[in-house]
């Protein structure tokens, strides 16, 4: 059996190479470009990524960036406020951007022959936004709304918030993308415009483009409508504060009478997808211990075996530009209190340090995120997605195509060091959400 799900791996992967083919170039003004050719269906996914975002806000700016994101749907000279997307739905089909901390994104997915189109409105969007104040005052009200609905109506999105606060002492990941309140209160279409002015390049761009298209026919509409743009000189490398060395853990709790499920959650510092083995491992661990519901380390002990547990996870975030993320989070069934919750998570990774890997264990959870990876492959969008992340946060072609190597190279050994990380929390932040003291009524 074994055997067998091996051969269908090799399989797979032979598959997703043959169905598409990666090409890199460069445009004369420092625009980079990814083609990636994949001609199942007369379809096309144009993405534009800068290399900014929250991380690279000015002091007393907070969600400036993602603020620009939407302002860069209100018109050019050219295209009046909603055009854009009005022209992208009009040609059957659709478009949106995102924000992070190291990056913010344009995509369109539209019919191939539509590509030179999305790329001429996106090369104009690129030089020519207008930002009138009837303009910008309303979205920065959209923005303050989205703020309310999506984090302040949601006590794990506020909590959550304020443990990256707490992790991080001086780096920028600690500041909310969407930003804080107080601060977005006060953007305005000047701070907007000047963001725009120093990041907004094709020196600081890269253009992904995936499906019916070839490297060639790409980097020809993309010399024509983004070739004549000029670099701007003062796009220069980010300079982001890093972190003091962290030497104590820290500990917070936070109540809110809307909790439904308390639960503990932990957060360590942890290496990034710079370093392919580290993070290999560390998602190696993160599967082990709480990819399953029913079959992972801490689910099978702590909500089978010892009954103390509604669920419980282990999860890794490496794709970010300085620093990666682990965590670890219990909710306990009801009865039980957050801190022997804590503890008995806390005797569940000790005993797994102690142990080790079960093989059999370690070689299924191997199959199953080598499967999960080469599956991905197979959604044009997802793949222009993960070469706009990887490349956008300063991965090359080869660590993106390697990705899949390094986790098939990864050892027990190295599993078990890297779950070292999680009995040290100098470098961790343990947090409880739980309700509301209640008091004894006479």
């Amino acid at each position: 059996m074994r055997s067998f799900i091996a051969a269908i791996g090799v399989v797979l992967t032979a598959f997703a190479a043959q169905a598409s083919t990666v090409t890199q170039g460069t445009l004369e003004n420092g625009m980079d470009v990814v083609v990636i050719e994949d001609r199942r269906a007369p379809v096309v996914v144009h993405m534009v990524w800068y290399r900014v975002g929250a991380a690279d806000e000015p002091a007393l700016k907070s969600g400036i960036a993602h603020f620009l994101e939407h302002l860069m749907f209100k018109g050019t000279d050219d295209l009046a406020p909603g055009e854009f997307s009005a022209v992208v739905e009009a040609n059957g089909g659709r478009d949106n951007a995102f924000t992070s901390w190291d990056y913010t994104g344009y995509f369109q997915r539209v019919a191939s022959d539509r590509l030179g189109l999305m790329m001429q409105m996106e090369a104009d969007r690129m030089t020519d936004l207008l930002l009138s104040e009837e303009e910008w005052r309303p979205e920065r009200d959209v923005i303050l709304n989205e703020r309310g609905q999506v984090v302040e109506s949601q006590p794990g999105r506020v909590f959550n918030e304020a443990m990256l606060a707490a992790l991080y002492k001086a780096h920028p990941y600690g500041t909310p993308i969407i930003g804080w309140r107080h601060e977005m209160e006060t953007l305005n279409g000047d701070d907007a415009k000047a963001f725009y002015r120093q990041h907004y390049a094709p020196n600081n761009a890269i253009l992904v483009v995936a499906g019916d298209v070839d490297f060639a026919e790409a980097m020809e509409l993309a010399r024509t409508h983004y070739g004549p743009i000029p670099e701007n000189p003062d796009v220069t490398t980010r300079a982001r504060p890093m972190e003091p060395p962290h030497v104590a853990e820290r500990r917070l709790t936070m109540k809110d009478a809307r909790v439904g499920t308390p639960y503990v959650s932990r957060m360590y510092l942890a290496p990034t997808r710079h370093e392919s083995e580290q993070a290999a491992a560390l998602q190696m661990l993160a599967a082990l211990l709480g990819g399953s519901a029913t079959t992972s380390v801490l689910e099978r002990k702590l909500n089978f075996e010892q009954g103390v547990a509604l669920s419980a996870w282990a999860n890794y975030s490496g794709m970010a530009r300085d620093y990666g993320m682990f965590s670890l989070g219990i909710a306990p069934v009801e009865g039980v209190s957050l801190e022997d919750a804590e503890a008995a998570l806390d005797a569940a990774i000790v005993e797994f340090v102690q142990e080790g890997v079960d093989p059999e264990q370690f070689d299924r959870v191997r199959r199953q995120i080598r499967a999960s990876e080469i599956y991905a492959l197979d959604n044009v969008q997802g793949r222009a997605r993960q070469y706009g992340v990887g490349l956008s946060i300063g991965l090359a072609i080869e660590d993106i195509d390697g990705w899949i190597d390094a986790l098939d190279a990864v050892t027990p050994e190295q599993v078990m060091e890297a779950a070292n990380i999680l009995l040290d929390r100098s470098s961790a932040v343990t947090g409880y959400l739980t309700q509301p003291d209640t008091e004894a009524v006479n």
